[in-house]
């Protein structure tokens, strides 16, 4: 199969990690303030408000509502200050040595929604609020450089010795059976065409982050900001984290023919990169 019609895998790559809560897919407790859903990339906060004594009742629970906003947007910015932005550095780190982002990101928050508020008897008032990560958030957060890489997945047949691309042309001998990328043996090429990747990192203590890689046991990134257009990247963010292997499956990020691979370990100071062997990484880009 000619190099051009191999499928480019972009994009296409779901987390296999536990479930620290039982959630419709994996959710995370950040700092104490509130929690990130990384299947939907969506942030989720309670704010609450106390009445002021010193307005008029008719006024007091719109008061207590207005602080319960504010509450709200302090939590949601701690938590997103907690998130690990790669593998090396937290969202927090990132603002602190760059204004810019921190204006961006403030600005960002302001857009939260409110999804429920509850009235106490006492005159309190709680808010849950949402925003989600996708869209202005990563375009405040992620970083300005990506792309310079080629990922190529299905349609590749490799040398079963080198694991390297058999050539365009070349005789397969009779008693040489190439390796299909798939890890299938090559045999009808698009049979063998995968629409994405699923990495099970279960058991390895890996932490999610928004700008995470795949690297092999060289240090080498298969999968990153190398191999991803930013644009994507803001919109639908660069890897999806599911706590089940079946709902992994079916995420449409991965569509119908996933190829599924076992990490190695995290790496990382914030262990959020992957680590996957040679052979796997093959499979996954030459």
């Amino acid at each position: 199969m000619k190099r051009h019609q191999l499928v480019k895998m972009i994009l296409l790559l779901c987390v296999i990690i536990p479930a620290l809560v039982l959630a419709q897919g994996y959710t995370q407790d950040v700092g104490g303030t509130g929690n990130v859903n990384w299947s939907r990339h969506v942030i989720k906060c309670t704010g609450i408000g106390a009445p002021n004594p010193n307005l008029p009742m008719a006024a007091q629970r719109a008061s207590a509502l207005r602080v319960a906003r504010q509450d709200a947007l302090r939590n949601i910015l701690e938590t997103v200050k907690g998130i690990q932005l790669t593998s090396e550095t937290t969202v927090e780190n990132a603002m602190l040595v760059n204004d810019r982002i921190t204006s961006r990101v403030q600005g960002a928050l302001r857009g939260f929604r409110i999804v429920d508020t509850r009235y106490m008897s006492s005159g309190d008032v709680e808010v849950d609020v949402e925003i989600p990560l996708t869209g202005v958030v990563f375009d405040a957060l992620l970083p300005k450089e990506f792309g310079g890489g080629v990922l190529l997945t299905g349609g590749q047949q490799l040398c079963p010795v080198c694991g390297q691309q058999w050539p365009d042309g070349k005789p397969v001998p009779a008693t040489v059976k190439l390796i299909q990328t798939g890890g299938t043996e090559a045999t009808d090429a698009a049979d063998a065409i995968f629409t994405g990747l699923i990495v099970d990192a279960r058991g390895l203590g890996v932490r999610p982050a928004m700008a995470p890689k795949i690297i092999n046991e060289n240090g080498e990134e298969v999968y990153g900001t190398q191999f991803v257009t930013r644009d994507y990247a803001v919109d639908i963010g660069m890897v999806g984290y599911e706590k089940d292997i079946n709902r992994a499956a079916s995420n449409e990020r991965v569509t119908d023919r996933p190829i599924i691979i076992q990490a190695v370990k995290a790496s990382g100071p914030n262990k959020s990169d992957l680590v996957i062997n040679m052979a796997d990484a093959t499979k996954v880009q030459n």
